[in-house]
């Protein structure tokens, strides 16, 4: 939706004399964990006037491997109307030396976001450039003039794992009179900071010698870790469309004048859609219905028109046409909410899997996704528009635990959506389970997902049966699966559960043990490894709180019988908690497991406690059960 300058390819023209940029001048601690090395970076933001701002940016990048090819490519994101100038493009070898340079005509030009989109303003330059070798280094510098001045990008050492940085400016002049807000957000974790000096009306913010992120076990987004600086005007222009954003109110109220109230417009075809749902019941009951019947005859693509990519198509035009974005599919169904006579709020929210909240105290242009939000009686009704399999009422878990500003008529309410407990995040597993003297074990079961892990599993809907198979060998692959189908399934979009039933069979599940066999307790779970670290550097975060839980019966083959079975379990920590239970019952034997996990930022320190926990619960379904022929 939003403008994104590629933080990738920014630095002043200004780097442009003589310089040699050999891999071997990079300090060795920021090669640890790196795939790219940001050597120099800098961008200088020139606000002229309330329509007019310049970026110059400008970068020197070096490329260590493969895994980060990606980032080296360069490209330069831009909107119809801007302005684009002095575009320069160096590629150095390993040891510093000049192999080609580039400049804008090599560049091709495409939309934004190529794959998924069907309309767009959104456009970017890119340079079809492959390296033959690694490492390499790429310089790259270019001007963008924009008339919109909403968008003041963040200033961030980086946003993604495995990225280091030796030098980065970001210089801003407000030459505009309008007042220009700044906030600086420190790392809470100190894992570095930003160097802030001023000279006149210029103001120069600085980061060096940043380590990179390694994407470890449990390791936080880089936005979560890193300190950052937000920049916002009072006044603005978005597309020839002045406003102010000196407070949410200001913004809401610009917001919904300007971007929604030009596509509230209803039709008669859409009054037909509504009388012809013959709506009954309470309010739940009616904004339930509209919503399954908007699921069922719409689908979601990427569209980028209108005032900067920001307004929603026409809901006359989602209506005809059958599909829309998040925008238009939001917008498409808060119109058919109006005619029922339901009121219902368009909700700016970050979509991302590690929360990401809108600061209340400081009004900025931001989020990435949008929802709607219809208050009732009883509470919110939170719907996601973009998916035609989610459940009526059911944010997923890249939209819950975090607030979302909802756009009313007099300005913007920062609202939260639903978080939810580890209970309510749940798998339930019922094993009916075969045990063969060949060591194999044929088995039934069934499976129940709830909350966030009923958002893990909507992807068996997009599969083919053979990839079901395939994908869930790949889940539960602590079994040597022979063959397995699952049966049964079924999306309730009325309590967002999924359930399916399993049949299989696996082999080698039992060892022989003299005139016996032992197996572990525990035959399905996602397998994981572990491992302690005495020099970790960050927190560790577990992003979900969930419970699983287990009912296993095992038979027992016929001549066998339970010789030994293992004590009950039970496990508990400021991580969460753990318990099995063993019980005979004539020739079968019943295990029950519970693990909880409870969600959380925690420090460094406690990562090796962390560790032991999962070890425990992880030993605990392995320990082993004896069975014996009789005598």
């Amino acid at each position: 939706m939003m403008k994104i300058l590629c933080i990738g390819a920014l630095t002043m023209g200004s780097f442009y004399y003589a310089q040699s940029y050999p891999i071997s001048a990079i300090p060795e601690n920021l090669k640890k964990n790196a795939s790219v090395v940001i050597r120099k970076e800098s961008m200088a933001v020139d606000i002229n006037k309330i329509d007019d701002i310049v970026y110059k940016k400008s970068s020197v990048i070096t490329i260590l491997n493969k895994d980060a090819i990606s980032y080296s490519i360069p490209r330069i994101s831009y909107e119809k109307g801007d302005n684009i100038s002095n575009v320069k493009v160096i590629v150095y070898d390993e040891s510093g030396k000049k192999i080609k340079s580039y400049s804008k005509s090599d560049f091709t030009d495409i939309a934004a976001n190529p794959q998924g989109t069907f309309y767009s303003d959104s456009r970017m330059l890119i340079l079809p450039f492959t390296a033959s070798s690694f490492p390499y280094t790429v310089e790259f510098s270019y001007e963008l003039s924009d008339e919109n001045t909403v968008f003041i990008p963040d200033f961030v050492p980086f946003y993604e794992y495995n990225v280091a940085l030796e030098e980065s400016n970001y210089i801003i002049t407000n030459k505009s009179g309008i007042n220009l807000r700044s906030k600086i957000y420190e790392s809470p974790f100190n894992y570095t900071s930003v160097d802030v000096k001023s000279y006149g009306e210029n103001k120069v913010y600085a980061y060096k010698n940043v380590s990179a992120i390694d994407n470890g076990q449990l390791v936080p987004s880089p936005q979560k870790v890193l300190p950052k600086v937000s920049f916002s005007l009072d006044k603005f222009n978005l597309e020839g469309k002045q406003g102010s954003i000196a407070s949410w109110k200001d913004f809401g109220v610009w917001y919904y004048q300007n971007l929604l109230t030009p596509v509230s417009v209803s039709t008669p075809q859409i009054k037909e859609e509504i009388a012809s749902l013959n709506l009954s019941g309470t309010t739940e009951e009616k904004v339930k219905k509209i919503y399954q019947y908007m699921q069922n005859k719409t689908r979601y693509i990427f569209v980028a028109l209108g005032i900067g990519g920001w307004q929603p198509m026409l809901p006359d035009e989602v209506q005809r046409k059958g599909y829309g974005d998040c925008k238009g599919l939001t917008n498409y169904m808060r119109t058919l909410l109006d005619e029922a006579g339901i009121k219902s709020y368009y909700s700016i929210i970050n979509s991302n899997s590690s929360p990401i909240s809108f600061d209340k105290d400081f009004p900025k242009m931001s989020g990435n996704h949008v929802i709607l939000t219809v208050p009732t009686e009883k509470g919110n009704i939170w719907l996601e528009n973009t998916s035609q399999q989610i459940a009526f009422n059911h944010l997923s878990f890249n939209t819950t635990d975090r607030n979302v500003l909802t756009v009313k008529p007099d300005g913007i309410d920062i609202m939260q959506t639903p978080s939810s407990l580890a209970e309510e995040n749940k798998e339930k597993q019922t094993l009916y389970i075969q045990l063969n003297p060949d060591k194999s074990i044929t088995g039934k079961g069934k499976f129940s997902y709830k909350g966030a892990q009923y958002d893990f599993n909507l992807m068996y809907l997009l599969l083919p049966e053979k990839d079901k198979t395939d994908v869930m060998k790949k889940v539960y692959s602590t079994l040597d699966f022979e063959n397995v189908e699952m049966k049964d399934f079924n999306n309730d979009k009325t309590l967002a559960v999924i359930n399916f039933d399993l049949d299989f069979k696996a082999s080698n599940y039992s060892k022989p043990v003299g005139n016996g066999y032992i197996f572990r307790a525990i035959p399905i779970y996602k397998e994981s490894s572990y491992h302690e670290d005495s020099t970790r550097e960050l927190p560790f975060e577990s992003r979900f709180s969930y419970q699983d839980e287990s009912e296993i019966v095992y038979e027992v083959p016929q001549n066998y019988y339970l010789e030994e079975i293992p004590q009950n379990g039970n496990i508990d920590s400021e991580f969460g908690s753990y318990k099995v239970t063993f019980e005979k019952q004539e020739n079968k034997l019943l295990v029950k497991r519970s693990i909880k996990i409870n969600k959380g930022i925690y420090p460094k320190e406690k990562y090796n406690d962390y560790i032991s926990f999962r070890k425990k619960i992880l030993n605990a379904d392995n320990s082993k059960i004896l069975i014996s022929k009789k005598s």
